[in-house]
């Protein structure tokens, strides 16, 4: 009966955006306490036409995606968005219910940015660069604005949103006359050396937050578009956060080349170097952040159930 009651009010029309708005919030609300307190809930839907004696179920879906990422942070601070790279994935979705499933996904992405690309005087003589390979697994909760049932043309399609955690791997590197230079190992920034600066690793939490919309063409097959944002626990995505630490910091063993010092401050290459000791370099208080837009092909796996079953 409690089911029942609610299917009932959110099938009423809706008026208005505030309205709708209200409504989802207490579904989601009212779902997830049910889901705490350890309530069944099934939305097993009877197909019209197709089965008489049983009911469709949709249980789980698999799928893949492909589309672009982009890079926001201290080579990238004003959110331009004109240096996409690639993404592609994989996931694993089981439903509970019509309107909510939990998401295990894995990304492997490309980002990257350069000083080149910005529009202030500083940051086009600060002149740096990178590009790292991301490896991203993350676990989400879908929340669908619509009933979606893949069985019924009239529940076909539905807009979601979604959030959950995640962890990823990074390794920013740069080009230098043709070379490739990963920046970590060279501690640009003074990690180890310089007051206290402690080193960062290869991996980093995530926190994924996107809307996305999805619509089955069949039982058994759907299209979805997502437009996701990562937000992360790190500030060297890019291999800079702080401040310079100085020419000196970076001796040339022998006399030769030492590249760290090279990649630490490339302003020599437009005149005259900027990157004295001290020099803001990025901007710590602020982490780095990345955006996936993807569209996804999947299959549904289904059961059909007695109408009794719960």
């Amino acid at each position: 009966m409690v089911f029942l009651t609610l299917e009932n009010k959110y099938l009423l029309p809706l008026r208005n955006f505030c309205k709708f708005f209200t409504t989802l919030m207490k579904k989601i609300f009212a779902i997830a306490l049910s889901l705490f307190l350890g309530i069944q809930f099934s939305d097993a839907q009877w197909v019209p036409g197709r089965m008489t004696e049983y009911q469709y179920v949709q249980d789980a879906e698999f799928g893949i995606t492909g589309g672009v990422a982009h890079y926001f942070g201290d080579l990238n601070n004003h959110f331009q968005i004109n240096r996409p790279k690639a993404a592609i994935g994989g996931f694993y979705r089981k439903q509970f219910g019509n309107y909510i499933a939990a998401r295990l996904a894995a990304h492997y992405l490309q980002l990257g940015y350069s000083d080149r690309y910005n529009k202030s005087d500083f940051e086009k003589a600060r002149n740096l660069s990178f590009n790292t390979n991301v490896f991203e697994v993350t676990l989400q909760g879908d929340f669908n604005f619509f009933k979606f049932i893949p069985s019924d043309p009239n529940h076909a399609f539905t807009p979601y949103v979604t959030l959950g955690v995640g962890i990823f791997s990074y390794d920013p590197y740069a080009m230098l006359e043709g070379e490739k230079y990963y920046l970590r190992p060279l501690h640009t920034e003074g990690q180890t050396f310089y007051q206290n600066r402690k080193p960062y690793g290869t991996m980093a939490l995530c926190f994924p937050l996107g809307f996305g919309m999805k619509y089955a063409f069949t039982d058994n097959l759907s299209v979805s578009f997502e437009l996701g944002y990562r937000f992360t626990g790190t500030d060297y995505l890019d291999d800079v956060s702080t401040t310079y630490v100085g020419i000196d910091k970076f001796p040339a063993p022998g006399g030769g080349k030492n590249v760290a010092a090279l990649l630490q401050d490339r302003s020599y290459e437009f005149g005259t170097p900027i990157g004295i000791e001290g020099r803001q370099r990025g901007w710590s208080k602020q982490k780095d952040h990345y955006m996936i837009a993807e569209v996804g092909l999947s299959l549904s796996l289904t059961s059909y159930r007695c109408p009794d079953a719960r």
